[in-house]
């Protein structure tokens, strides 16, 4: 017997949180009971389990699970669906089933993010305040040592957050633009841009470069591959000895990339 939400992210239909929306939304039935309750259990063996109307059963017997890198293009959404239409970061990913991203990059953020149908994994990285993600951030103007210092510190955000201490790095700055490494433990809503607005600088260009131990500069926009084992287990078990896997110089697009079809 397992919670719904943990079958529903190992059936890959979304990530462990999300599961939990759908079932609050109505969207699970057991053995046609409709289940709004988080704490329900269920056996995929004996009980008939559906979201919004599909026996997901099967795809908890021997489903395969992808763990896939993708260099997300800036204008990319992170997420399985949008209402809107615009491009979905899913879209580079193709011939690995039903994938969703771990955590999120906002819309006009660009680089490394991992997508699976693994939802025990999703939910352990984008959780984890362990695994440092990291960044590369071009600000308009030049910040003064104190602002950067208060970042490094922690800072109250606009909306009521505190941000743990940063780690900030001084990259080679232009005449009119500050750029810099962050380190970040911890994922809040569009938090590296709203630090740096704190301190009067808004964020021009933001990439990450590197998840834990996972980075790959040969990666181009739009490029994916699967992730190796040992980076596999460096995230899940904290291996920072793990070496990463640099992808090929003539890697191809796993999906609609930029300039595909």
């Amino acid at each position: 017997m397992e919670r719904l939400q943990k079958l529903i992210a190992q059936a890959g239909i979304a990530s462990r949180r999300a599961a939990e929306q759908i079932i609050l939304a109505g969207d699970v039935t057991v053995n046609g009971e409709i289940v709004t309750e988080l704490g329900t259990k269920a056996d995929p063996e004996k009980d008939h389990i559906k979201v919004r109307g599909k026996l997901i059963n099967k795809k908890l017997s021997g489903r395969p699970n992808y763990y896939v890198l993708v260099n997300k293009p800036k204008g990319y959404l992170s997420s399985s669906a949008d209402p809107e239409g615009r491009k979905l970061v899913t879209e580079l990913v193709i011939g690995k089933g039903r994938v969703f991203p771990v955590g999120r990059l906002d819309f006009n953020t660009e680089g490394l993010i991992i997508l699976t149908n693994d939802g025990q994994f999703s939910n352990h990285v984008a959780s984890s305040r362990s695994i440092p993600k990291v960044y590369e951030v071009k600000v308009k103007g030049l910040p003064n040592p104190n602002a950067i210092n208060k970042l490094r510190r922690g800072i109250v955000l606009e909306d009521g957050f505190k941000t743990a201490p940063a780690e900030i790095k001084d990259l080679k700055p232009t005449d009119k633009n500050g750029w810099y490494e962050v380190i970040l433990y911890e994922g809040h809503n569009q938090q590296i841009r709203k630090m740096f607005d704190a301190v009067g600088h808004s964020v021009v260009k933001l990439r990450r470069t590197k998840i834990g131990t996972v980075y790959d500069p040969y990666l181009k926009a739009g490029e994916s591959r699967d992730l190796t084992p040992e980076e596999v287990a460096s995230l899940v078990f904290g291996n920072t000895k793990a070496k990463p896997t640099r992808s090929k110089p003539d890697a191809r697009p796993s999906g609609k990339g930029p300039g595909r079809p």
